[in-house]
């Protein structure tokens, strides 16, 4: 609405600089690694040195990726999905830390948020928004949201996107691909490099708010007066600022060690959101990490952040749904045909192998209720992980270009339904959310 702003970047735009902070990842390793080995000469036993190192790399690895935030952040914050999947030796020092990644970080300052308001709605923003609280309710990878006021009382939810994120994201995906090499070796060993070049793909749609006002006003439209889901109404954006309702709600997450109804019921009302999005809006939520659900009081869903998404108008392809309804079935032959024919294999790969390797999704959907938990995700996690050796089924399978955000998803909705701790009828959700599942829909 006006010209550029003069503020001073919140973000260090710099690459040198910001490189610096990451650089100091893999160097602190090899510090760590030092004083490891000086401690064990010394006679420290070699369990209690390997944690206390453990605990060390996790203090850093978060503290250099909340303070960045820009692309650093939003790479912390999609490995945390994953956290249930590593191995408990691994995962137990980087649990909290991972947590609380997922939905926080360090504000801007309450100066640089205004400059920004007025830089983007003009310098008589206070007409619109007469109230507004000065600390941010939630702070994260490219934004922080403010609660506010509208002039008509409508209580709004208000993010501003932090000066110079377009510019220190695109620097952080580019270095964290060259660093995730060793940072995998503090990450039990995920695929980062895969990670962060996906991420990559994304920024200029993440970092302009009228495409995700676009997206959310969709999904609220296709959600309005649904009995289980709460998207909030878009009032007004820019490309750095974005008003909607206000959501109140607990995390998704606070269902952790609450009743196993509770938490059943939350996860399945989390993962029917995902598979029916693209159903009732034509959208595919694609950042399924916890920060962005809410529990409402009133038993309902709330749904934030839309910046990253799939637009499928024809809704989740029918394939898809009939390829895993082949694996379910055991028709591994069947199912090797239907890749093939998709493009997700050539004929050279073993259809007994492939069905192997894609057990992390058939096994759900094999019985009325599914127990997901950490046991069988570190399971899935390490079958995964043999399955990438050189020349197996994994390194032979290529995800064509529709299914990139669909995979993530799934994979990302299974990692936070082990984080949960649930059982559900994963098999219902796909009969109802996904075409092609059921024999009717063949």
């Amino acid at each position: 609405m006006t010209g550029p702003s003069n503020e001073p970047p919140v973000l260090p735009q710099g690459s040198l600089g910001r490189a610096s902070k990451l650089l100091s990842l893999p160097l602190g390793a090899a510090a760590r690694a030092g004083a490891d080995l000086g401690r064990r000469l010394l006679g420290s036993p070699a369990e209690e040195v390997a944690a206390r190192s453990r605990q060390a790399a996790a203090e850093q690895l978060f503290s250099v990726l909340g303070e960045l935030k820009g692309g650093a952040m939003k790479f912390g914050q999609a490995l945390s999905l994953f956290e249930a999947m590593l191995p408990e030796e691994i995962a137990e020092p980087f649990r909290d830390r991972l947590r609380a990644l997922q939905d926080a970080a360090p504000p801007m300052p309450a100066a640089r948020a205004q400059a920004v308001l007025k830089a983007e709605l003009g310098a008589d923003w206070r007409r619109l928004l007469p109230e507004l609280d000065q600390r941010p309710a939630a702070a994260a990878s490219i934004g922080q949201v403010h609660r506010g006021r509208l002039a008509d009382g409508t209580e709004v939810a208000v993010k501003i996107q932090y000066p110079g994120a377009d510019v220190a994201l695109s620097s952080d995906l580019r270095q964290m691909q060259r660093l995730s090499g060793v940072a995998s070796t503090l990450t039990g060993g995920l695929d980062l490099v895969a990670l962060s070049k996906e991420l990559s793909l994304r920024v200029s749609e993440e970092v302009d708010y009228t495409l995700e006002a676009a997206n959310q006003a969709a999904m609220a439209a296709g959600t309005q007066g649904h009995p289980r889901y709460l998207v909030p109404r878009v009032h007004q954006a820019t490309r750095r600022v974005l008003i909607s309702d206000w959501i109140e709600g607990r995390k998704l997450t606070s269902v952790i060690g609450r009743p196993q109804a509770e938490r059943n019921q939350a996860a399945l009302d989390y993962v029917s959101f995902l598979f029916s999005g693209p159903e009732l809006a034509g959208i595919l939520h694609a950042d399924p990490h916890p920060g962005n659900f809410l529990l409402t009081s009133d038993g309902r869903l709330g749904v934030v952040d839309f910046g990253l998404v799939s637009r499928l108008p024809n809704g989740l392809p029918t394939s898809m749904g009939r390829l895993i309804r082949l694996a379910v079935a055991g028709e591994a032959e069947l199912m090797r045909a239907g890749l093939i024919e998709e493009g997700f294999i050539g004929p050279e790969v073993d259809a007994a192998e492939v069905l192997d390797y894609l057990a992390p999704f058939v096994e759900p959907a094999q019985v009325s209720e599914f127990s997901f938990n950490r046991e069988w995700a570190r399971q899935q996690f390490q079958r995964v992980q043999d399955a990438m050796a050189d020349g197996s089924v994994a390194t032979r399978i290529s995800l064509p270009p529709d299914y990139l955000l669909i995979y993530r998803v799934w994979l990302g909705g299974i990692a936070v339904l082990a984080q949960l701790d649930v059982q559900a009828d994963f098999a219902s959700v796909l009969r109802d959310h996904l075409p092609g599942f059921s024999d009717s829909q063949a």
